[in-house]
């Protein structure tokens, strides 16, 4: 089995430069839309595949970095200067020296595989001419792949060293992808021998088909006549499909599909099974409880190395944070890898969470209920003459007072700014100063009220606005007073302020200084 260790990346798509380490298990991309992650899993894909045609139905211009064009086209235009894309994949090293070699970025032995996108040479005359056209004119058409070993040797889609599949959860029910997954996972179940002895026996049952079944229909015909295609393009490999419970796999509804394709990829087969996976967001088209087998199947895999481009926090998580690679702006990549083994099992043992907004987030406002999070964005607007939150690149999210220090270490890992509002349950110095000792920094900072008496955010919120309150809640409430309605009644009272009383609410002093802390 070949591990990948390591990528570099240079002029691919939106990528410029890009080194990503990677486990010999799990690595799950996360990152915002358009940050990269599934142009990182088309790298590897075209750099393991070997495909030539595969290259040129992309083209060229799909592929290279646009700043890089962009620049060359803006400097002197010469053949040296012609941008070069290049995918160097980093394999742990092995017994096979065809692939140990110097041909890489890093010039260093090693073993591993490259694809590289450059101007042919033979062309060098006809480039030459485009490139002093005074028109912005970029030789796109002149551009050719190459696959080689490290050790400088060709490889092609026939005789790829790594086995590997690529899944893309938006398109998992397209006929040619289909065909494409039955051909591969055929491949790592028949032994290249059982496979000429299966094609053959299938072309004479066509041929014999021909002559047994059609042979009187023909007899009755002129010189046309019917037979049944037994070429390259309608062979055994590309008539076979894949069922459950005898339904074929294209019937199933695009979740199932999903589930069962990675799955029987996953499994053992004859030929050893694959080597790598790359699946682009799993979770399209899964309901939750699919999903969430889907994703025990994953955890539990030991076999093949897992790439996963997702937006699910469940997957996220469930799968542990610490194999997670944020990929960010610029081309910037985090590894979560230094979370400490506790959170990293809070987070995949919790209920499902915002983890995933959170790690994306620059700026964030953590509170513990309902009630906050219900009144949090009106104080913001208030506070910062009517902005909303997401103007400023904060994100409001609701947890559990628990998970703060959860939230708190990942914020610090990763450089989120954190302000996280809590109650001081009676002991401010203990509960808010004392207990996050080991996470409060720069970058993430607890706010609650220093006033022992004003536990909660009820009190607080009722004390500052005694004459509001009796106002909404006091006509018609006999029974209790209104702080003990806002007590007993804590996110409905929240939003029966915030629909009766709009902009008209005191805002307390730590929830206000937090919002002030935020954006400094």
């Amino acid at each position: 089995m070949h591990t990948i260790r390591k990528v570099v990346i240079q002029n691919f798509k939106k990528f410029k430069t890009l080194t990503l380490d990677f486990e010999s298990g799990k690595n799950v991309l996360i990152g915002n839309n358009e940050a990269g992650k599934s142009s990182i899993l088309l790298a590897l894909d075209l750099a393991l595949g070997g495909s030539r045609n595969r290259i040129e139905a992309l083209g060229a211009e799909a592929l290279l970095n646009k700043d890089s064009v962009d620049t060359f086209l803006a400097g002197e235009k010469s053949l040296e200067k012609l941008p070069e894309l290049i995918v160097d994949v980093f394999l742990e090293e092995g017994d096979d020296e065809s692939l140990y070699g110097t041909n890489n970025a890093h010039q260093r032995p090693t073993d591993g595989v490259r694809m590289i996108l450059a101007v042919m040479a033979e062309y060098g005359e006809a480039v030459q001419a485009i490139l002093a056209d005074d028109q912005p004119n970029f030789p796109f058409e002149y551009y050719a792949v190459r696959f080689e070993t490290f050790a400088g040797r060709p490889y092609a889609a026939f005789n790829r060293p790594i086995k590997h599949m690529m899944l893309d959860g938006s398109r998992i029910d397209g006929d040619h992808a289909s065909r494409e997954y039955t051909r591969a996972v055929y491949a790592f179940n028949a032994p290249v021998e059982d496979r000429y002895k299966l094609e053959n026996l299938y072309r004479q049952g066509k041929q014999a088909f021909t002559g047994q079944h059609l042979a009187a229909l023909n007899a009755d015909l002129p010189a046309y006549q019917f037979g049944v295609r037994s070429s390259v393009r309608s062979n055994l490999e590309t008539d076979l499909i894949i069922t459950e419970d005898n339904i074929p796999l294209e019937n199933h509804g695009k979740g199932r599909q999903c589930f069962i394709k990675t799955e029987f990829a996953l499994s053992k087969h004859k030929q050893g099974g694959l080597d790598v996976m790359l699946l682009e967001e799993p979770e399209n088209h899964l309901s939750h409880s699919s999903m969430k087998a889907l994703v025990a199947k994953l955890a539990e895999n030991e076999s093949t190395q897992l790439f996963i481009a997702t937006h699910s926090s469940h997957i996220c998580s469930r799968l542990d944070l610490r194999h997670a690679l944020l990929i960010g702006p610029n081309a910037a990549a985090g590894s979560l890898k230094a979370l400490s083994p506790d959170t990293a099992e809070f987070f995949m043992k919790a209920p499902d969470n915002n983890v995933l907004e959170f790690a994306l987030s620059k700026k964030v406002i953590l509170v513990e209920g309902d009630a906050e999070f219900i009144l949090v964005e009106e104080f913001y607007k208030q506070c910062t003459n009517g902005r909303l939150p997401h103007v400023d690149d904060v994100h409001i999210i609701s947890i559990g007072g628990t998970s703060f220090k959860r939230y708190m270490e990942l914020a610090n890992l990763l450089g989120i700014r954190v302000a996280a509002i809590r109650d001081n349950d009676k002991d401010y110095q203990k509960n808010c100063v004392e207990n996050y000792v080991d996470f409060a920094s720069d970058n993430a900072k607890v706010f609650a009220d220093k006033d022992n008496d004003r536990s909660t955010f009820e009190i607080g919120l009722h004390n500052d606005n005694e004459e509001t309150c009796k106002t909404v809640f006091g006509p018609g409430r006999k029974t209790l007073s209104p702080l003990e309605y806002m007590l007993a009644n804590k996110a409905e009272a929240a939003f029966e302020l915030l629909k009766g009383k709009p902009g008209e609410l005191t805002v307390p002093a730590y929830i206000a200084e937090a919002i002030q802390w935020i954006n400094e």
